[in-house]
This record gives C-alpha cells, sequence and structure tokens, in this order.
C-alpha cells in the first residue's frame, strides 16, 4: 500500500483535469511545485497546471518560474493552483500571458457529485448557435449565470459561453436548462 500523502493543491489539480476533461501527459516535481502537462482536447492545445505548495502569498518569483518553464516546454496556457493568494503584480502579469489564477476557494472534491449540485456543461459553438436560433433569442436574453460562480469555475466557462445544466427531477427524469455566463 502506498504511503503517499496528496497536497490540497494535488487534489484541486486532479479535481481540475477530471472535471474539465483534461488528458494528464506528465507530472514533473520541482522544488516547492508540482507541474502537470495537460492536453486540452477541445481546444486541441496543450498547458501546465502548476501547484505551488505551502505560499501564504505568490509572488512575482514563483511566477518567472512558471513562466521559463512555460517557455522551455513551449506552452502557451498555463493554470496556476494554490491555497495563498496572489500579489497585484502576479494577478496583472497573468493575464498579459494567458495564466488562469484559480482562487483559493477552488473545491478539492467533484462538487457534481452533491446530489443537490446540477450537471454544468459547456456547449460547443455549434449547439450554441443551434440552440439561439431555435428560441430565437441573442445570447444576452438568456438567463445569466456569473462567471464567478463556483461550478462556472470548475468547469473553466467564460464570459459568452452557454452552459447546459441537467438537474435529476423526481417528475421529469432531467430537466434541461440553459445559462449564458457573464462577467
Amino acid at each position: 500500500m502506498s504511503t503517499n500523502v496528496q497536497t490540497i493543491e494535488e487534489r484541486k489539480a486532479e479535481v481540475l483535469i477530471k472535471l474539465r476533461k483534461y488528458k494528464l501527459v506528465e507530472k514533473e516535481k520541482f522544488e516547492g511545485a508540482y507541474a502537470y502537462i495537460v492536453d486540452i482536447p477541445q481546444d486541441k492545445e496543450r498547458a501546465i497546471i502548476w501547484c505551488i505548495l505551502g505560499e501564504a502569498t505568490v509572488g512575482i518569483a514563483a511566477m518567472n518560474t512558471l513562466y521559463k518553464i512555460m517557455k522551455e516546454k513551449e506552452l502557451e496556457r498555463a493554470i496556476v493552483v494554490t491555497e495563498g493568494r496572489y500579489t497585484h503584480a502576479v494577478k496583472l502579469g497573468s493575464k498579459k500571458k494567458n495564466v488562469e489564477l484559480l482562487p483559493k476557494s477552488f473545491p478539492v472534491f467533484d462538487i457534481f457529485e452533491h446530489k443537490l449540485v446540477p450537471f454544468h456543461e459547456i456547449v460547443s459553438e455549434k449547439e450554441k448557435n443551434q440552440l439561439l436560433a431555435q428560441y430565437k433569442v441573442k445570447p444576452y436574453q438568456m438567463p445569466q449565470i456569473r462567471s464567478g460562480d463556483p461550478a462556472v469555475k470548475v468547469i473553466g466557462a467564460q464570459p459568452g459561453d452557454v452552459l447546459k445544466i441537467t438537474r435529476k427531477s423526481t417528475t421529469a427524469g432531467e430537466h434541461v436548462t440553459y445559462r449564458y455566463v457573464v462577467e
């Protein structure tokens, strides 16, 4: 039996990989961090999930290490997982470098396994256009959901995306609804 104790950051990274349907390519350990290289099938690109361990505040030094690794591995995209907070400089720099900063509140477990949380998924651009044409609406006329909603964060939806939300129903079996993601 293995005595490997997982850190909170590692568990969050694994939940992220599972829920966003990424494919793990490799996992590497660095001093004070783990790097997960993943394939993102829907975007046909590769990214790095950078788990910073035990930092109360993530500053430019930690991010510069990430940027260096991104350059070495020729990656255009990254996701940072930490239990700490981010400095203002890191928040500003991450937008320019295509780095997603996961909030400290990102769940350590699959939230969709809870019976009160309906399943959320991002619809494809083709499905979105069919849906809008079928109901003769513009996206902003649809019911909305904020980009800060935990389920939206977990699946990686961005403002402008349309989500399909499937709830279990005792009378209908399944109830499907759609939401437009806003800032």
